[in-house]
């Protein structure tokens, strides 16, 4: 286990003594688990079987079954990167409920049990709204078969989109009173993973030089669909008091690149990209070419692009290609200007 949120991350919750471990398995960290070829191009199904102690709970991709002598079986994923691969397993305490058909749940560490469940019905209502408004704008259908919300402790990022078991830092359950704009933060980012599902999950990118076009799409998505669906109608004023500037300031330092940088080489260099230039102005760029084409059109484009890719993996060509069949726009003339430059 680790203690660094790479690879399987142990905690002992210091409030009660309890113990849970979970996976972040980002970019190339898989490897800490178990064998895997790690390139996100390579996807497999995963048939998970996990053995664990008798009183917890075990959380991962797809729906799992407690078969007993703590034995718990998950159903087959489709297939996905392994750097998509996600369990969480501990004494959790979880609120469920179905919606559409499917085992909707979120989930913390016993000592925030009271946190969670104020905030429980806000959560839901908020998951709900967004996967509604999702499924009413894109013609693919939600890709998996269950939709479990993890906070999970000492999280060493705000979130990730594993299919199936969203992970995040549990700070967003929060122990006391907090702003509006707070918890606008944290419907965003639930919207904003949910967007991963489709894009990220469903067709993912082909190799790291393309994580702007995960974190960019996720990042317009999130706000839009946040301002579309629930009572944070105002989310784009955020964006442009605080994201903007994010990206602003990433783009004057010498440390500059491209929306869609040409060569990244390893995933060392991909991190290095995890910036306000691959979210913010990544965002603000969609922004743009969304006004510029028309949301029909760029959502005809987005829904030609699933279809073409969908369980399989794309490059920004390919999801060039796709926008460009819906429009008579020169969008690669736009891409090589706004996406392949710096400043």
């Amino acid at each position: 286990y680790s203690r660094t949120g790479e690879g399987m991350h142990r905690f002992t919750d210091p409030a009660d003594g309890r113990t849970y471990v979970y996976t972040q398995l980002f970019l190339d960290d898989v490897q800490r688990v178990f064998a895997a070829f790690d390139q996100p191009d390579l996807k497999a199904v995963f048939e998970l079987a996990v053995t664990a102690p008798e009183d917890w709970t075990v959380l991962a991709n797809s729906v799992t079954e407690h078969t007993g002598d703590g034995v718990w079986k998950a159903a087959p994923t489709p297939p996905i990167s392994t750097y998509l691969v996600a369990v969480a397993a501990g004494p959790w305490h979880s609120v469920r409920t179905e919606h559409r058909g499917l085992p909707f749940g979120i989930h913390c560490r016993r000592s925030l049990a009271p946190h969670l469940d104020a905030d429980a019905d806000e959560l839901l209502d908020i998951t709900r709204a967004c996967f509604d408004r999702y499924h009413e704008k894109f013609e693919e259908p939600y890709p998996f078969d269950s939709y479990d919300q993890a906070f999970v402790p000492e999280f060493n990022a705000g979130a990730m989109e594993n299919p199936g078991l969203v992970t995040f830092r549990d700070e967003f359950v929060y122990r006391s009173a907090v702003t509006d704009t707070e918890r606008q933060t944290r419907a965003r980012v639930v919207a904003h993973e949910m967007a991963h599902m489709w894009f990220g999950d469903l067709v993912t990118l082909t190799w790291w030089d393309d994580i702007w076009l995960n974190e960019s799409f996720a990042e317009y998505m999130g706000y839009q669909i946040l301002t579309e669906a629930t009572r944070f109608t105002d989310t784009w004023t955020n964006f442009g008091v605080a994201g903007k500037a994010w990206g602003y300031d990433a783009d004057q330092r010498p440390s500059t690149h491209p929306v869609a940088p040409g060569d990244v080489e390893d995933t060392a260099s991909a991190l290095l990209n995890f910036d306000g230039i691959s979210y913010a102005k990544g965002a603000s760029a969609l922004r743009q070419l969304v006004a510029w084409l028309g949301e029909k059109d760029f959502l005809a484009g987005i829904n030609i692009h699933f279809q073409r890719h969908k369980f399989a993996n794309a490059t920004l060509a390919d999801f060039i290609d796709s926008l460009a069949a819906a429009t008579d726009r020169d969008v690669h003339a736009w891409a090589d200007a706004w996406l392949r430059t710096t400043g």
